[in-house]
Order: structure tokens, then C-alpha cells, then sequence
């Protein structure tokens, strides 16, 4: 007999990925893949959205910040630009790109990664993330759309098929017990670190990607 206790329930327990609760789950693993590729965040580097990761990972590394969005009147952002068309988004020109959770957002995703490859200077590197067991984002929902789910198949391929396949890195967090918890909303707080850690290709909550633009 299993004994569901309080996730015996219809709704989840935190409708906010755990953000009332603490750390969300999938930021723990988006933390934790940054970090171990703190090296990347140098130069000049662009974040969607605001520059947390830049700040948290590039330190001193870091010569220039910029952060893009796509409507203007953002006030954190220095560029106003479209990831799927690439206007305003100036070419050959950052050393690191920190995509979290940002081409789950595109429908035309291909044509956004695309538009990063061009973005990059030879030899740059771009760290993008997305959701795989998630629940679905109601504030991105209702903004631009939530369109794609994807496995570490489908993000290699996608990454592979513009950087080329020795260029990219693809790797996957996750396990049954993080993707019940995430979906109940917990923080990462609640599991132990060695109950997070535990990988298990089959429950794939988080995809993160490193790929490289070739140089020369």
C-alpha cells in the first residue's frame, strides 16, 4: 500500500513552483549547471530577462552586462530585441548568452537558436535551459505563450543542427521524486541534496545545453 500523506490531492500544493516556499526545484538544477560552467560567464554577456545569473556566476569575469527583452519600457534592459526575426540584437558580438527558460517561450524556437548562434562571437558560448516535467507558467502563458516541452534528444538535435553536433553539451536533472515534487511546488529546500542530486534520465525536469559557436 502506498501512502501519499499530503500529496494525496487535486491541487498542488504551491501554484508558484515553489517561489512562496523558497528556491524552486528547477532553479536549484539551473544554479547548479551555471556554476559548474562559471568559466563561460566572461566578457561581454547577455541575459534575457534581467542579469541575475550574470551577476551571481561571471563576477569580475564580466566586462559588460546587457540584458535583452523583447517590449520595450523594461527597466533593467539594454537592448530591445526578437530572438525568432533578430532585430536589435547586433551580430558577431557577445562572448556568453544565458538563455533560462527562454526558448520554451518562442514558437519559431529554431529560428531563435539561429538568431544566438549569429549573436555569439567566434568561440562564444551560450548556456540555454528548458523545462521538461514542469508545470505550466500562467504569467508566460498569458504574456507571449508557452509552447514546447522538450528531452535531451530533442534539445541536442536542436542546438546541433546550427552549432554542430561536437559543439554542443547537453545534460539532464532530475528524478521521480524532484519532477512529484516540483510539480507539487516545493522548494528545493524541502529535499535533501543528495535526494535532488540523484539523476534518473527517465525524469527529466530540467534540460540545460552548452553550446559553442565554432571559431574562425
Amino acid at each position: 500500500m502506498v501512502r501519499f500523506g499530503s500529496l494525496r490531492r487535486v491541487k498542488p500544493i504551491s501554484d508558484v513552483f515553489g517561489f512562496d516556499r523558497g528556491q524552486p526545484i528547477d532553479r536549484y538544477y539551473i544554479e547548479k549547471f551555471l556554476a559548474e560552467r562559471a568559466d563561460d560567464i566572461c566578457g561581454r554577456v547577455l541575459e534575457v530577462a534581467d542579469a541575475e545569473y550574470t551577476r551571481k556566476f561571471g563576477g569580475g569575469r564580466v566586462v559588460r552586462s546587457e540584458v535583452l527583452h523583447a517590449a520595450a519600457g523594461h527597466s533593467a534592459a539594454a537592448l530591445v530585441g526578437d530572438l525568432v526575426t533578430g532585430s536589435g540584437i547586433p551580430k558577431d558580438a557577445f562572448d556568453c548568452i544565458i538563455l533560462t527558460q527562454t526558448l520554451q517561450v518562442i514558437y519559431e524556437i529554431q529560428r531563435a537558436v539561429i538568431t544566438t548562434h549569429r549573436a555569439l562571437k567566434p568561440g562564444g558560448v551560450v548556456h540555454a535551459t528548458f523545462s521538461g516535467i514542469s508545470p505550466i507558467s500562467r504569467y508566460d502563458m498569458a504574456r507571449w505563450g508557452e509552447y514546447w516541452r522538450v528531452t535531451d534528444k530533442a534539445a541536442q538535435r536542436l542546438f546541433a543542427d546550427i552549432f554542430g553536433e561536437a559543439n554542443v553539451e547537453v545534460r539532464t536533472f532530475g528524478n521521480v521524486l524532484a519532477a512529484c515534487a516540483f510539480l507539487h511546488g516545493l522548494s528545493a529546500h524541502e529535499l535533501r541534496a543528495h535526494e535532488l542530486d540523484v539523476h534518473d534520465p527517465n525524469y527529466q525536469v530540467t534540460i540545460a545545453v552548452r553550446a559553442v559557436r565554432r571559431a574562425g
